[in-house]
C-alpha cells in the first residue's frame, strides 16, 4: 500500500513536473515574441516620428496651391466668358451676313433684304 502511493506520489511529481517545463517553454517562448514586438514599435515609432511634420508640411503645400490657384481659376472663368460671348457673337454675325447658309446643320429660310 505504501508503495502504491509513493509510485502514485512520484506519477502525479512526474506530470507535474513535465506540465511546469511546458509552462516554462511556453514563457519563454511569449517573452521572445514580446521582445520582437518591442522592437518592431520602437522602430515603426522611429520611422513615424516625422510623420505629423510631413503631414503638416504637406497640407500646408496644398493650401498654399490652392491659394495660388484661384486667381488662376478666376482668369479660366472670364477667358471662357469672354469666348463665349465671342462664340455668340460670330453666331449673331453669321446668321446676319449668311443668311442663306448651313447654321450647325440646319438650312436658314430667311432671305437677306436690301
Amino acid at each position: 500500500m505504501v508503495v502504491t502511493i509513493i509510485v502514485f506520489n512520484v506519477l502525479i511529481a512526474s506530470i507535474l513536473l513535465y506540465v511546469a517545463w511546458r509552462i516554462w517553454l511556453l514563457r519563454q517562448k511569449l517573452q521572445r515574441i514580446n521582445n520582437k514586438l518591442i522592437a518592431i514599435n520602437r522602430s515603426a515609432g522611429a520611422a513615424l516620428a516625422g510623420t505629423p511634420n510631413a503631414i503638416y508640411k504637406g497640407q500646408m503645400g496644398i493650401y498654399q496651391l490652392k491659394q495660388r490657384n484661384e486667381p488662376l481659376q478666376i482668369q479660366i472663368q472670364r477667358v471662357r466668358q469672354v469666348l463665349s460671348l465671342l462664340s455668340v457673337g460670330q453666331q449673331a454675325w453669321q446668321r446676319f451676313y449668311f443668311p442663306n447658309t448651313a447654321f450647325l446643320g440646319r438650312q436658314t429660310t430667311r432671305k437677306f433684304r436690301k
